[in-house]
């Protein structure tokens, strides 16, 4: 008995790298500049990849190209493809090469712009990898990236509960407030929550991680801001800050690890928790270089942020450091 299979044609590697930099450049015409390429052969192969694929990847109006809605979700997996075809050339080189592998991390923009440079500027160039792949993402992307064994670590903030985790560290440190050097606050050595009453208040949007931690201490204090910007990076609230717009209540990476000379960082008189750990899948065993700038991270961390606790992993489970956190008791679990 014959059984019928639907035939999915191979894609070409190149046509993914053409539609990708069209994606990129927002026109056939600027992205056969980036490739060096002429118009009508990136046109060709755009054709081709939507014949392989069975569907249309742009939508064209003249010289204007917009992604259809397929080609917005082809994109996402064409993109993870071709950067991780380019990072097994990287392997591949580092193997045969006897050099030491190329590490991949992705992390949460407050480590991924502070914390994480810092670190690996401190390994000595004998332990530092040819290439260092290095990428920033919300700490949902970055624990998926892992999962798919698409990097080698991963720095979230909690919570943190899939399976298939192998956990490094874990760690918590109180959030701390960010003014301008002109604001009266920054006068004080220590900004009180109530401090905040009809102030504008900078911080995070995500309401399931930190932003939610932070809205529940204002409730909990009777506090009520009067203006509020939320941003998906403390970073930018940090700035505002710097800038006079406001008090950022933000997490301490962010504060410690990107410092600009016009903010002041102050204690908080209460505690608002900010957690973290970093990860790497269970199938997937670090590597020397990854042992190595893991040790330099915890270094770092430890010298720069104020107040931290750091939980022994082994031991300790991520539900009872997130109860741990969620019950006012601060205390180091060893």
């Amino acid at each position: 008995m014959r059984i019928a299979h639907d035939y999915v044609p191979l894609m070409d590697l190149k046509q993914l790298e053409v539609f990708l930099a069209v994606f990129s450049a927002g026109s056939i015409t600027a992205a056969a500049r980036l490739l060096d390429r002429s118009q009508p052969a990136v046109s060709r192969m755009i054709q081709d990849l939507e014949n392989d694929v069975g569907f249309p990847l742009l939508h064209r109006y003249g010289p204007r190209i917009t992604p259809t809605d397929r080609g917005v979700r082809f994109h996402a997996d064409a993109e993870r493809l071709v950067t991780g075809i380019g990072r097994l050339r990287d392997r591949a080189h580092a193997i045969a090469s006897e050099a030491a592998l190329p590490i991949e991390i992705v992390a949460i923009p407050a480590f991924a712009a502070g914390l994480v440079p810092l670190a690996l500027s401190r390994m000595t160039d004998d332990t530092l990898p040819a290439r260092i792949h290095l990428r920033s993402a919300p700490a949902e992307a970055g624990i998926q990236s892992i999962l798919a064994r698409a990097a080698d670590l991963c720095i979230a903030s909690l919570p943190v509960e899939q399976p298939g985790l192998t956990t490094h560290t874990l760690a918590r440190a109180p959030c701390v407030a960010a003014v301008s050097l002109s604001d009266p606050l920054a006068d004080k050595e220590v900004i009180a929550i109530g401090d905040l009453a009809e102030r504008r208040l900078l911080t995070m949007a995500n309401p399931f991680r930190l932003r939610g931690r932070i809205d529940r201490a204002l409730i909990a204090q009777g506090v009520q801001a009067a203006r509020v910007i939320d941003a998906n990076s403390a970073f930018a609230a940090l700035r505002l800050a710097a800038l006079g717009k406001g008090v950022a209540i933000i997490d301490p990476v962010t504060a410690y690890g990107m410092s600009l000379p016009d903010a002041v960082i102050r204690p908080l008189d209460i505690a608002i928790p900010f957690l973290w750990g970093v990860f790497s899948a269970v199938s997937h065993p670090l590597s020397e270089t990854s042992r190595a700038f893991l040790q330099k991270l915890v270094e770092t961390t430890e010298a720069l942020i104020p107040g931290l606790i750091e939980y022994d992993s082994r031991h300790v489970d991520l539900t009872d450091v997130m109860a741990d956190s969620q019950s006012g008791e601060w205390r180091a679990v060893t």
